[in-house]
């Protein structure tokens, strides 16, 4: 909605426009008018809409042509004044000021027009008859006041009419010649219904409709109120109401009513609650709320977000089972200008035999809101969470988290989400690693999405030290890391290498020693390709040996070729890794947590019980700690 309202008056000499403004401002009839009166401005406080009102009067004795239409330019409505005593001034409307103000926009948005009959104290009856042909013929003509500036009759209404004819316009709703609304009105409504359809029956019940009154008006509907509003609808719409509810058609044609009564202004309201502006597109500042995330910091969904797109997703699981088929999510999507998410989403999360679970949606949730928060705000915007969580905007469902720099300062995070780079050269396996985090080992993929570009991301949760994380994997060719300025910033770092093929293995120590080295990320190892026979060493140090000496961890090696699913002990590994970083030394004494064997069921093996997993091979300056702050004093 504008921030303040132009109000122009134009028409012929001695109708009575400075006059108009004078008796609104002084509250009588001025006994000496001059030519033409000064800009005034109305306080905010004191209009019906709550926004600054600016009337500005014309004169064509002390003005050009050109600067009338600068006016007319810079106006918001039109009021078009004449005198309801002379015809000639009712003709000139459709012969000259019409023209002036409109004749270059027959295809553009016009502005909107008023017209103003002014001196009714001179004639016993109306002028509506010679004026209606008129508005018939421009349908940028909102209404017609008269009105008396003597009498003082109708002059607050002419200027509250001017003010709603820009705050609550007509054009862009409805459509006077086929008397039916607009196509991008009918989208919007359309939107808000099945917004409001909380059960997908096609059709608002009373509690529904409740519900929707309450958000857009702050109150609900008497019971009799409810049956008035669908007697009417039943009379005028065959199948408006269908089972004591009302349907899309229904709701449709009450909108529509209340345009035609001159109750637009109730539409408005409807379409400015669920974020549309004058254009009747989802406003910026309602898609993109302000929220600052500093440098350093993250974002997440809290518990509001988690709460509302999981009502989102039982809503939409019309099967009740426990996933979203495409046919469902096509329908989670209906609110949406585009679907948002893509064809890689189930490359990225967990899935169930080609459907979507509820836990892969709320790991692709988390995922958009790590990454792209704007994207995220957008997405609880179109799904409507500012008005149906009552809520000033979708921000309040972001957490921000604090600077990773106190992270590392305390030892620990406080982070739910936490961010895992997989780095190595081509055709060393990341790809694969990404699909056996969501378990998919090489003989579970799916045939179907082979083809596809793979996805670069993949999310899941983990349970570390008693806590679940969601950890995402974001997959990075070693090559773009060392000739780029990529971000390499992450929770911790999984170097990739070809255990069969130890030419790769050297693509992962320069970026270690590019990247990682001096800096406070954790970093494993990984020896992938497991299942295939160990390569031919090269000159220089081995890939133990290259640990030992930067004191990291042992690598681990990796296999997602077995016919059962991949192992997950290393992913948890990465997430402990990560949700604990140890800063007081270096990371090769911090981050040495090997995974536990079979017999030790389970346990990581602190210092406490298997001091032997926290040793080097090879003799140390001082002794090795283990990094796991539990277990560290």
């Amino acid at each position: 909605m504008k921030r303040d309202v132009r109000i122009l008056l134009l028409g012929e000499a001695q109708v009575g426009k400075t006059s108009l403004i004078l008796s609104l401002v002084s509250e009588e009839f001025p006994e000496e008018v001059p030519p033409r009166a000064e800009e005034i401005t109305i306080p905010a406080d004191v209009t019906p809409e709550k926004v600054p009102t600016h009337i500005v009067d014309s004169s064509e004795a002390e003005q050009t042509v050109e600067e009338l239409q600068d006016e007319i330019h810079k106006a918001n409505v039109v009021c078009v004044v004449y005198d309801v005593s002379k015809e000639v001034t009712i003709e000139k409307i459709r012969t000259k000021w019409i023209p002036l103000v409109n004749g270059g926009t027959e295809k553009g948005p016009r502005v909107p027009i008023i017209l103003v009959g002014n001196k009714s104290d001179l004639r016993p009856g109306s002028s509506m008859e010679a004026v209606l042909p008129i508005m018939s013929q421009f349908p940028e003509i909102e209404t017609c006041v008269e009105c008396s500036a003597k009498n003082l009759r109708n002059i607050s209404e002419l200027f509250y009419y001017a003010q709603k004819a820009v705050l609550h316009p007509t054009a862009p709703l409805y459509d006077p010649e086929t008397k039916q609304l607009r196509p991008a009105c009918t989208q919007a409504l359309t939107r808000i219904f099945r917004l409001s359809d909380q059960d997908l029956d096609q059709a608002l019940s009373d509690e529904e409709l409740n519900a929707f009154q309450k958000s857009c008006f702050g109150h609900p509907l008497a019971p009799q109120a409810l049956d008035d509003v669908k007697m009417v609808v039943r009379k005028h719409v065959a199948g408006g109401v269908r089972d004591d509810r009302l349907t899309l058609d229904g709701f449709l044609f009450l909108n529509t009513l209340f345009i035609q009564r001159g109750r637009h202004e109730t539409t408005w309201t409807i379409l400015r609650r669920f974020g549309y502006g004058d254009t009747l597109a989802l406003s910026t500042d309602y898609l993109s709320p302000p929220l600052h995330v500093p440098p350093g910091c993250s974002t997440e969904l809290n518990h509001f977000g988690y709460q509302f797109v999981q009502r989102v997703f039982e809503k939409h699981d019309q099967d009740h089972d426990g996933t979203l088929s495409p046919e469902e999510l096509e329908g989670l999507f209906s609110v949406f200008p585009a679907a948002p998410w893509g064809p890689q989403l189930l490359q990225e999360v967990p899935t169930e035999a080609g459907r979507l679970p509820l836990h892969g949606y709320l790991c692709k949730w988390t995922l958009v809101t790590y990454l792209d928060v704007r994207r995220c705000l957008e997405h609880l915007g179109y799904l409507g969470y500012p008005t149906l969580c009552k809520q000033d905007s979708q921000a309040h469902a972001i957490t921000v988290t604090r600077e990773k720099r106190l992270d590392q300062e305390k030892g620990q995070t406080q982070r739910n989400v936490l961010l895992c780079k997989v780095v190595g050269a081509r055709g060393v396996g990341k790809s694969a690693f990404l699909q056996a985090f969501l378990g998919r080992g090489l003989a579970h993929q799916d045939p179907r999405q082979l083809h596809r570009t793979p996805a670069v991301y993949a999310i899941n949760t983990v349970r570390t030290n008693g806590q679940e994380k969601y950890l995402i994997l974001h997959e990075m060719d070693a090559d773009s890391l060392l000739s780029t300025a990529t971000d390499a910033i992450c929770d911790v770092a999984c170097l990739m290498f070809d255990g069969s093929d130890l030419q790769s293995f050297a693509l992962c120590t320069r970026v270690y020693k590019r990247h990682y080295m001096d800096g406070q990320t954790p970093c494993l190892f990984v020896s992938s390709k497991a299942d295939l026979p160990e390569g031919v060493s090269l000159p220089g140090l081995t890939p133990a040996e290259f640990c030992r000496r930067h004191r990291l961890p042992a690598p681990t090696v990796f296999s997602c070729a077995s016919p059962g699913e991949p192992n997950t002990a290393i992913f948890t590994q990465l997430a402990t890794m990560a949700a604990f970083p140890w800063v007081p030394g270096p990371w090769g004494a911090a981050s040495h947590l090997l995974l536990a064997p079979a017999d030790t069921g389970g346990c990581w093996g602190c210092c406490c019980c298997h001091p032997q997993l926290f040793t080097l091979q090879g003799p140390v300056e001082e002794p090795m700690k283990p990094w796991y702050p539990a277990v560290w004093s």
